[in-house]
């Protein structure tokens, strides 16, 4: 299997293998090099953008020409490419790497470009604004971590939609899982939002470690509450509803 820039599947498997351990600093380093590029979701047939849309869009009823969609970690823009052939028109990007809100610029589909390297950096995106927030492979161990999503719940609009895609195919990645499973439950029990559709995909992409398909991506569609707001106007916050426990 080759890429469009010439790599086989043996070169994207030691590429990616360097990356091993990554902090989320070193893994923005590495989209920042001018020697790396993301050819390589090419060679592994990266498919969770797909299978994500898909997703949404069975379970999204609105105006798909008037919506705001929060793109983080957009990378090149596969998402918004993917979604603006489904009649979906406005789009802000968040990335952590310069590199790549460059390379998604290259789409001409998105309007305001963001850089924060999530986690160390707050969510560059003001409360109650987008009507989608998707995040698509950024989610994991190295890149955003699991406290990221309380931001994400701010950033949607009351009745928005959050969609998060993330892969589960290594001991800390399962732990990172349920970790995450952990805090989504935890906003659900507070009232800040409410599942509306799990999937769970066999075949996501190409295994550039043992020549095979990853198990799974887990797919996560949420629907925030449209009496969020309320709570804003009352004053009360998720720790002050919640009692305190986890703050």
């Amino acid at each position: 299997i080759m890429s469009s820039k010439g790599r086989n599947l043996a070169e994207v498997r030691n590429l990616l293998q360097s990356c091993n351990g990554f902090s989320s600093e070193q893994t923005k380093q590495f989209y920042d090099s001018e020697e790396e590029t993301y050819d390589f979701v090419d060679t592994l047939a990266f498919r969770a953008p797909h299978q994500l849309i898909d997703l949404l869009v069975a379970n999204f009823s609105g105006d798909r020409g008037t919506v705001w969609v929060l793109d983080v970690a957009c990378s090149t823009g596969l998402v918004a490419k993917l979604m603006f052939k489904l009649g979906f028109r406005n789009f802000v990007e968040v990335d952590c790497s310069e590199r790549m809100l460059e390379e998604a610029a290259k789409t001409k589909l998105y309007q305001e470009p963001q850089q924060a390297l999530l986690g160390t950096e707050p969510l560059p995106a003001q409360t109650g604004t987008f009507d989608l927030v998707i995040l698509v492979g950024g989610l994991g161990v190295g890149f955003a971590p699991v406290s990221v999503i309380r931001e994400l719940c701010d950033a949607a609009k009351p009745g928005g939609l959050i969609c998060l895609a993330r892969g589960n195919h290594s001991s800390a990645e399962k732990e990172f899982g349920t970790n995450l499973e952990g805090e989504l439950q935890l906003l659900e029990d507070g009232g800040l939002w409410s599942r509306v559709a799990v999937q769970k995909v066999e075949r996501y992409m190409l295994d550039p470690q043992v020549e095979m398909e990853l198990p799974s991506v887990l797919s996560f569609l949420t629907f925030v509450f449209p009496n969020k707001r309320l709570w804003q106007r009352e004053g009360r916050t998720l720790c002050e509803r919640l009692g305190g426990a986890v703050c």
